[in-house]
């Protein structure tokens, strides 16, 4: 069966920096595309950053470009997004996502077929 299990997270102070990790096992077929999402209290979800791959290249959302990077470890089906001047408007739920659906949004939440569990990350002023 399939199994997306996140690591990392916590709670830090402004400025600081945190690593989320994200492992998929048991997926019908390898990933085409792994993300990041996060979802604050009363708020919508919203794509992070995602990255393609086979290619590797990666995308950011605006408010997290220069701040975070995204990477992966294909052999282990594994992405890791490191956190730098985290800032309190960062605090929030995050959530790894893979497998990207043909023809999908890679910042479509919806489009994805496998989710982990989540991760709190709460950074304080």
């Amino acid at each position: 069966h399939v199994e997306v299990v996140q690591s990392g997270g916590g709670s830090v102070q402004a400025g600081g920096s945190l690593r989320l990790s994200c492992k998929a096992s048991g997926l019908p077929r390898d990933s085409n595309c792994m993300a990041w999402f996060r979802q604050a209290p009363d708020k919508a979800r919203e794509g992070v950053a995602h990255i393609y791959t086979n290619s590797g290249l990666s995308y950011y959302a605006d408010s997290v470009k220069g701040r975070f990077t995204i990477s992966q470890d294909n052999a282990k089906n594994t992405v890791y997004l490191q956190m730098d001047s985290l800032e309190p408007e960062d605090t929030a739920m995050y959530y790894c996502a893979t497998n990207l659906d043909d023809g999908g949004s890679a910042w479509n939440g919806a489009d994805y077929a496998y989710w982990g569990q989540g991760t709190q990350v709460t950074v304080s002023s």
